[in-house]
């Protein structure tokens, strides 16, 4: 068995919010690129992502707004839900791939087919809440996942690893009154979507950051603050809300980390899942918008996953 499974489909680059918009299909293609050049294609094992089900989103999200998202896609052009996220004629096609990579990860990684899973998707998720698409996110990816293995599978507990440079509201939204569910996360704060550092829930462990910190700082904050709640809590199941915008070359925020980072936090949350998840782990792309910075990031996770 390969030990690292690699998602995504074609429909994930079909979503387009216009021209500029720094959440682009390019960041699929980036990393497709890079992950060939750097020969990893020959040790992962490739899936398409399904379709998932509204039953399968609404575990995260009412069923109401599931269905109201579904029938807001505009017949050509593009329709402004805020801002910032937006839908275009294929954007639910791709954001049912999304959810359904989160799913099908879960699935392999828990049936023993794979020891790990990457979903390379998008559009993100950990913005999206319950009853509000936002911050390019419009389904919960991670979400929907974590209670698939929840729901589906029967685990008793699990965690999320966001290490997104910006708060997964969404993520504590949905999950801030579910014990099952701990979430370790940090964030460049004062900042987008200026939320996770006023009273979070108690299965919330929200570090906020200065911007312009570095891998030190982050690496501080893990080792002494996310590792002991993680290992207290005994995930059966890790989930990781993986956003490589924190990297220094990434303009959309102002903290410093680098590759090395990645790949030694990788390092971090396998040694948690060795000692209580049977080595489970399923991580899903959020958000890294420096397309060089974006795809030299997620092959070192991936690498590091794989144990390349």
């Amino acid at each position: 068995m390969t030990s690292t499974a690699f998602i995504t489909h074609r429909d994930c680059w079909l979503h387009n919010m216009g021209e500029h918009h720094p959440e682009s299909p390019e960041r699929l293609g980036a990393i497709n690129d890079r992950l060939i050049a750097a020969g990893l294609d020959m040790y992962l094992s490739f899936h398409d992502a399904p379709v998932a089900s509204v039953d399968q989103i609404s575990r995260a999200h009412p069923r109401e707004h599931v269905e109201e998202l579904l029938a807001s896609v505009p017949e050509h052009g593009i329709r402004h839900l805020d801002p910032d996220t937006a839908l275009c004629p294929h954007s639910m096609k791709a954001a049912l791939r999304s959810a359904g990579a989160g799913i099908m990860a879960t699935d392999l990684v828990l049936s023993g087919q794979a020891e790990n899973a990457f979903c390379a998707i998008r559009p993100p998720g950990h913005h999206a809440e319950a009853n509000k698409a936002m911050g390019f996110c419009f389904f919960n990816n991670v979400a929907v996942a974590a209670r698939h293995a929840l729901e589906e599978h029967g685990l008793k507990r699990v965690a999320i690893i966001d290490f997104d440079v910006h708060h997964g509201n969404g993520t504590e939204d949905i999950f801030k009154d579910d014990p099952r569910v701990l979430m370790v996360s940090i964030f460049q704060h004062p900042f987008y979507p200026y939320s996770g550092a006023d009273n979070p829930a108690p299965n919330m462990v929200n570090v906020p950051i200065k911007a312009g910190s570095r891998g030190d700082v982050f690496r501080e904050i893990v080792s002494s603050i996310w590792m002991p709640a993680l290992r207290n809590h005994a995930p059966e199941m890790i989930f990781i809300s993986a956003g490589f915008d924190a990297h220094y070359e990434d303009d959309m925020g102002s903290l410093g980390l680098v590759e090395a980072d990645y790949m030694w936090v990788t390092e971090q949350i396998k040694a948690v899942a060795a000692e209580s998840a049977n080595r489970r782990i399923v991580s899903l792309l959020e958000g890294g918008y420096s397309l060089s910075s974006l795809a030299r990031s997620v092959v070192a996770h991936i690498k590091t996953l794989a144990d390349l």
